[in-house]
């Protein structure tokens, strides 16, 4: 798969936000579903007057009720298309998209930048509160309520032995023909001076669950019911394991992407199309 744009197109940069509380998630399906991509798609083509459809790519494809603060996509818009509106785009998708989603800036991307493959790492917040009265209601959707004191300390001390490049099959949904091999760069918990608990997680890609099984294992950690060497245990036993729940996915946003310097857009762009292994006798530790 090539990254060169075809002759005639513009590679365009747009960095958005949104609140997914309203959406079946980031991807477009079929049917009536409202999703990110739809509301975005549409709007693109309504304000640019076309009659052809300009697909997006995104970063990372958040799910149903994910939040998001720093979410990158690209679209290839024809030349003269990007000429007219450089300039306006902005304001014009302000003015016709719905509320809950939003576009910050709109930039004509370097060579060879893919939202998707030049990533070289995303960064999530999951944010809980333990405050035996709940959650602010204010803040209702985008905070889980967790009903048992939780001990940052312990859940820190689990989330050590989760660093680094691992197969993270026990804590995926497990995809046809797709790699759960992972390298998690930081995983880490702060109890804010609200009160409310955050999960900063940054790895160079997730597979699908995987922040929210990481979250949910380090719950039972934090509550007591486990203690801080079992979350390890389980990534070493490379297989689901009943009692690590999928948490909610109100109180997880992506808050930012990252990508190399544009020199390196091409090599990033290969490396990650490659298919991951480990190496010889390379598993979880514990």
């Amino acid at each position: 798969m090539s990254d060169e744009v075809r002759a005639g197109r513009v590679r365009v940069r747009l960095d958005l936000a949104y609140d997914g509380s309203d959406f079946s998630g980031w991807a477009r399906q079929k049917g009536d579903r409202r999703t990110v991509q739809s509301e975005l798609e549409d709007a693109l083509q309504v304000v640019t007057r076309s009659t052809e459809r300009y697909e997006l790519t995104v970063a990372g494809r958040t799910d149903a009720g994910v939040h998001a603060r720093g979410q990158v996509a690209h679209v290839d818009l024809p030349v003269e298309v990007w000429a007219e509106q450089r300039e306006k785009l902005l304001r014009r998708l302000a003015g016709r998209l719905p509320h809950d989603v939003r576009v910050f800036r709109v930039s004509e991307a370097p060579a060879h930048f893919n939202a998707r493959f030049s990533a070289v790492w995303r960064r999530y917040v999951y944010r809980v509160t333990d405050h035996p009265g709940g959650v602010d209601p204010l803040r209702r959707s985008h905070v889980l309520w967790h009903n048992w004191p939780l001990d940052e300390s312990a859940m820190n001390e689990a989330a050590v032995g989760l660093l680094g490049e691992h197969d993270f099959a026990a804590y995926c949904k497990q995809r046809e023909g797709a790699t759960t091999i992972r390298t998690l760069r930081r995983l880490e918990w702060a109890r804010q001076p609200d009160g409310v608990l955050a999960a900063t997680v940054l790895a160079d890609a997730f597979c699908h669950n995987m922040v929210r099984a990481l979250v949910g294992a380090m719950l039972f950690v934090g509550d007591g019911h486990r203690p801080p060497s079992w979350p390890a245990q389980v990534l070493a036993a490379g297989v689901r394991d009943s009692a690590v729940h999928v948490v909610r996915p109100h109180g997880l946003t992506l808050e930012e992407v990252g990508y190399p310097a544009d020199e390196r857009l091409a090599d990033r762009n290969r490396e990650a199309r490659n298919r991951r292994t480990l190496p010889a006798g390379a598993a979880g530790c514990c």
